[in-house]
């Protein structure tokens, strides 16, 4: 036995969810079903199958203290495609999702009566679900409930046409863990998702990138390498292998339109079509990528310890800057928040690093999301290569060859000079200190529910979660770009 296994090993005992936890999450998963059972008896609702999925659900690849549920409760489409017939995808998704919020009003919500059902609430970023606090004093029991609807499809269905809505694939997923893995491998599962949280690069919270590993894509990776040190040691590939359950070569796949510029490719068994590498951002892979071979190099249990991320040291940061805000609307959900301060980084780089001539402004500009949604708070630190600059520039013009655009281009600027060929004019830039340049468009273009509490250097920041930015970009994005 090599002494990295031992370390697994060992971790495993910290790690793997007693029986008392299993127990508690059968016991809810089993009064929320037939809660649901009745109320759609007596409300004359038809469904197919209500299942625990998720890794706490059929797959039974969660973490010890991993409470959350989620429940999926199956409908049948056939008793719905007549309302949906004639309307393209994008109308067919609205008019389904209104459905389903009926159902979540009508149905789902009125089901969770009893008085350990705490807030039941609608929430969505594409589909709607309800989720509900259950809490159990007496047996000091407090889970998150998410309880979703979904089109029950046959699998033939979705790799044929792929599902109707976002979350139809998410039970054959289950299936496909639940049927391909053994008890070994799910617990290797454990251990890469563990290393991942560690890394602060897992779900749609990654601190590193827009989004990081996610579950099924461990479970994929487990899958595929057989083993979490067979993922370990091609980990250092996985940008340049793709990985595909469907027997195409790389060449098929990068054929593919949706496939031809994505960074990791690892296919969905369920549905050829979707890339589930897709989601996860380069920067999380990196990162991890780093780990790996840290770990590889030195095997210790310290790469599996989730620490709270560090609050930067505010030395030594003339290139950096921060914009700090508060949600001051908590029912609009944490990715639709996430995606859009992803959003304005992306404007305010790519307007930041030229001016509107394609000539260079502020230099490179990189930026990193960091968010902690239980308090409302959203950051953004970006680092700018050249903060200031010249109160002009000179901007290039036609080749002088041209005569009539060079003829133009000179009566608009009686100031030309000749260079290499080229005609070039002196320009005043609207900016030439990026921290305005910054103040200005962000104050323009801020999402309306997102108030700021302060944009500045970063030796001015206000919020422990923009120290933590700070530091995420400085020690865990720009070393690896």
């Amino acid at each position: 036995m090599t002494s990295i296994r031992n370390i697994f090993d060992d971790i495993l005992k910290e790690i793997a969810p007693t029986p008392e936890e299993l127990y508690n999450i059968n016991e809810i998963v089993e009064v929320v079903s037939v809660l649901l059972k009745n109320t759609a008896r007596e409300l004359n609702i038809e469904y197919t199958i209500i299942e625990p999925q998720g890794s706490t659900g059929i797959k039974q690849t969660q973490l010890r203290n991993d409470f959350d549920i989620d429940l999926f409760v199956g409908l049948s489409y056939d008793k719905f495609k007549h309302n949906y017939e004639g309307l393209s995808r994008n109308k067919l998704k609205k008019e389904s999702k209104k459905d389903f919020l009926e159902l979540c009003n009508e149905w789902i919500i009125k089901s969770l009566s009893l008085k350990e059902f705490k807030a039941p609430r609608l929430l969505y970023a594409e589909h709607p679900y309800v989720t509900v606090d259950f809490i159990d004093q007496e047996k000091d029991v407090k889970v998150k409930l998410d309880i979703v609807l979904y089109f029950d499809l046959p699998l033939d269905y979705i790799k044929k046409n792929g599902p109707i809505t976002a979350v139809d694939r998410s039970p054959w997923h289950g299936r496909f863990v639940r049927d391909n893995l053994d008890k070994k491998q799910k617990d290797d599962v454990r251990l890469l998702k563990l290393f991942f949280k560690a890394c602060h690069s897992y779900g749609d919270k990654s601190a590193v990138g827009k989004i990081g590993f996610i579950g099924y894509s461990a479970e994929l990776l487990v899958y595929h390498y057989k083993t979490i040190e067979g993922v370990f040691r091609n980990f250092n590939e996985l940008n340049k292998v793709p990985l595909d359950y469907h027997g195409r070569t790389v060449q098929e796949l990068r054929k593919i339109e949706h496939f031809k510029n994505e960074y990791l490719i690892v296919t969905d068994p369920v549905d050829p079509n979707r890339n589930v590498g897709s989601a996860i951002s380069e920067r999380a892979y990196k990162y991890c990528n780093q780990k790996v071979k840290e770990f590889l190099n030195n095997p210790s249990v310290e790469f599996f310890k989730i620490k709270p991320i560090s609050e930067a040291d505010l030395s030594d940061l003339d290139n950096y800057f921060v914009i700090e805000t508060i949600n001051n609307k908590p029912e609009v959900h944490y990715t639709i928040n996430r995606d859009k301060l992803h959003a304005l980084g992306e404007k305010i780089k790519s307007i930041g690093e030229q001016e509107f001539s394609h000539e260079e402004r502020f230099g490179k500009i990189e930026f990193e999301v960091y968010f902690d949604d239980s308090i409302n708070e959203y950051t953004m630190a970006i680092y700018c290569q050249k903060p200031a600059i010249s109160e002009s520039y000179f901007r290039k013009g036609p080749p002088i060859k041209e005569r009539t655009h060079a003829t133009k281009f000179k009566q608009k600027n009686p100031n030309y000079i000749e260079k290499d060929n080229f005609l070039w004019t002196e320009s005043k830039r609207e900016y030439f200190t990026f921290i305005k340049f910054l103040k200005e468009y962000v104050k323009d273009n801020i999402p309306d529910n997102l108030e700021i509490i302060n944009i500045s250097k970063a030796i001015g920041i206000k919020k422990s979660t923009g120290k933590m930015a700070l530091y995420v970009l400085k020690n865990m994005v720009l070393p690896f770009i």
